[in-house]
């Protein structure tokens, strides 16, 4: 399964390139910190599933470390979903690399 880290995901975020970027952490967390991603908590992906399903977008998925994204971007592989990337270490990562 494919992943990005935090500093290749800034250089994307920094280009403004077109990619759907998820995170599925809960609001509580997002509320917290977040980095601009749209919210779907890991909960509600599969009522997202026809919109991801029908982009050729690149679509990034992070949480708090990288293990609820990794089980939505399995899901989303799992039913028809293409490049799906996984944030390694997710907003841990990227706090400890950029900040808050």
């Amino acid at each position: 399964m494919q992943v990005i880290d935090v500093q290749a995901l800034k250089k994307k975020i920094d280009a403004k390139e077109d990619f759907i970027f998820i995170d599925v952490r809960e609001p509580h967390e997002y509320e917290e910190a977040n980095i601009e991603a749209r919210l779907i908590p890991l909960a509600t992906i599969p009522d997202h599933l026809d919109e991801l399903q029908n982009t050729d977008k690149e679509i990034i998925i992070h949480c708090r470390s990288g293990a609820r994204s990794g089980q939505a971007q399995a899901f989303l592989l799992n039913n028809g979903c293409k490049n799906v990337i996984n944030v390694e270490g997710g907003i841990l990562a990227w706090k400890q690399a950029f900040g808050a």
